[in-house]
């Protein structure tokens, strides 16, 4: 492949990948394969990357794959930029000696420090993100948002903030680094990178990580959505079906039709659904209280959250949290 002439940045940047154990591969891919390619596309060593790691020797991703790293988490070199790129089980630990480093970069260095997929809670924890806009995998949100009410974590598919860059993880990685090295080196070398993926759906940051309910079920009515959206806006104080479906200027029973038409249940019944998939999240993802839990779900007590829970999980929240345990 030839050379092309794409200008702006001429010095090579070196960019530093901060893999928690149980790192997600799909993240990692997207993340440096776009790197790589905008290397061979210009035939100019734009960037080189490295990795790191807690013992500075391999990194396990998520599913098993483990790659070698030239750094520990307690002695990171000087980089141009730093992404932590974690997986699963990230919230279960305090990562002290990343977090050090981080901070020592942050205080010291230009280095504008990001991350992927559930990388963004550790960035949170170290408290990187207080007051600025993050993203982080949909999944995570609900424990996130309420162990970091001070982040305005928003469901797009990644922010590209000036100093802390946060992508939610799986494709989403590619569009922050398309979205970069059309920063760096121009909109050309971008788009003839993701040609070279074969990826000709790239999307900007304002763009949802999840199918809208409207796509999902090819529904466009607006009052099911903005039902919905007044459920999910007031979880921890339920409003009645009734109570909505007059706010909407609707019957009680023209919403109840709504529901069955397009979602085959019932109001009262998805957002009860909706309450308990919250639940679940929270229990699994933070170390709340089930007390706390059940209040943050709108129910009364936490007997009766337990009832409820264990007729939709066949667990209790007790028995969820043991099986994490």
């Amino acid at each position: 492949m030839s050379p092309v002439g794409f200008g702006i940045m001429t010095a090579t940047q070196h960019v530093i990948f901060a893999l928690v154990e149980d790192f997600t591969h799909v993240a990692f891919a997207c993340a440096v394969d776009p790197l790589r390619i905008a290397n061979l596309i210009s035939g100019r060593p734009l960037y080189r990357w490295t990795y790191a790691s807690l013992d500075g020797v391999t990194a396990r991703s998520s599913d098993d794959t483990c790659v070698q790293v030239q750094h520990r988490f307690d002695s990171l070199p000087d980089c141009d930029r730093l992404f932590v790129l974690s997986g699963i089980n990230m919230q279960t630990g305090d990562h002290p000696e990343l977090l050090a480093a981080l901070r020592r970069m942050d205080r010291f260095k230009e280095t504008r420090i990001g991350a992927l997929c559930s990388g963004s809670w550790i960035l949170a924890r170290g408290g990187f993100l207080n007051g600025r806009e993050a993203a982080i995998h949909w999944e995570y949100h609900d424990g996130f948002i309420e162990e970091f009410p001070e982040v305005n974590l928003l469901r797009n598919v990644f922010v590209a903030d000036a100093r802390h860059p946060t992508a939610s993880g799986g494709t989403a990685t590619a569009d922050l680094m398309l979205h970069l090295i059309s920063e760096d080196h121009g909109h050309e070398l971008s788009v003839a990178v993701a040609d070279q993926m074969v990826y000709n759906a790239v999307r900007e940051a304002t763009a949802a990580q999840k199918v809208s309910l409207q796509s999902r079920n090819g529904m466009r009515n607006r009052h099911l959505s903005a039902a919905i959206l007044r459920m999910k806006g007031s979880m921890d104080q339920p409003v009645s079906p009734t109570l909505i479906a007059k706010e909407l200027g609707i019957s009680a029973r023209q919403l109840e039709r709504l529901f069955g038409k397009y979602l085959n249940t019932s109001p009262k019944k998805y957002y009860m659904e909706m309450r308990l998939e919250r639940a679940r999240h929270l229990l699994v993802q933070t170390e709340m209280s089930i007390i706390d839990v059940a209040v943050a779900c709108g129910f009364e007590s936490p007997g009766h959250f337990s009832r409820v829970y264990r007729t939709a999980f066949g667990v209790t929240p007790m028995m969820q949290r043991h099986r994490l345990a």
